[in-house]
């Protein structure tokens, strides 16, 4: 292995090591108490070298952003593959959106700045991938509804805004009702939803 090699493998194993210790404090302490120093004091490097990987804490946030979406995204379409039924992928796709939500909540809350300061967060591959898988769904089952004149953007926007309007109430709101109570919610709102969508 050359020198250039051995140089780029190592500075990627910095950046992984980086990541992977900015990732344990969240899990820990919250995104809040996430900054560059503490993780330097932690790898045991000086500020500086945290600086030759990342620009700021902010392009931190921004790679847990794309994974979080990249998770998010093969989630998702994994679950609606189980189905021919446009209304049941659907379903699975907002069962699987909630899901992800809970059990990676770190996650979720950074991707839509819950209880925090987010940082800027641009259109990304995965988060069109994701539009377009909902609203591919979305537009099959418009094309059973007798009327078709529905706006399958206006709907997959609708959608969207009903599972994370719902999640963000939960995560928020930790003492307001059971898990089975706002399951209920959420297969009550996405089967109301569908229901609209074919009539």
């Amino acid at each position: 292995m050359g020198i250039a090699e051995r140089r780029l493998r190592q500075k990627e194993e910095i950046r992984a090591i980086i990541l992977d210790t900015a990732w344990e404090m969240v899990k820990k302490e919250g995104w809040q108490s996430l900054s560059i120093r503490k993780i330097a004091e932690a790898i045991e490097y000086s500020v500086p070298v945290i600086y030759d990987h990342f620009e700021n804490k902010e392009a931190i946030l921004l790679e847990f952003t794309k994974q979080g979406f990249q998770l998010l995204f093969k989630k998702l379409e994994k679950a609606q593959e189980k189905y021919d039924d446009p209304a049941a992928k659907l379903t699975a796709i907002a069962d699987t959106y909630w899901d992800f939500a809970f059990k990676n909540k770190e996650y979720y809350q950074l991707m839509f700045g819950l209880g925090m300061a987010c940082c800027e967060f641009e259109a990304t591959p995965e988060t069109m991938a994701i539009r377009k898988l909902t609203q591919d769904i979305i537009n099959e089952l418009i094309g059973k509804n007798k009327v078709n004149s529905t706006n399958s953007c206006l709907k997959y926007h609708t959608f969207w805004s009903v599972l994370h309007g719902l999640i963000s109430i939960k995560m928020m709101r930790k003492w307001d009702v059971t898990d089975e109570v706002n399951k209920l919610v959420v297969k009550d709102a996405i089967s109301g939803f569908i229901k609209n969508l074919q009539n």
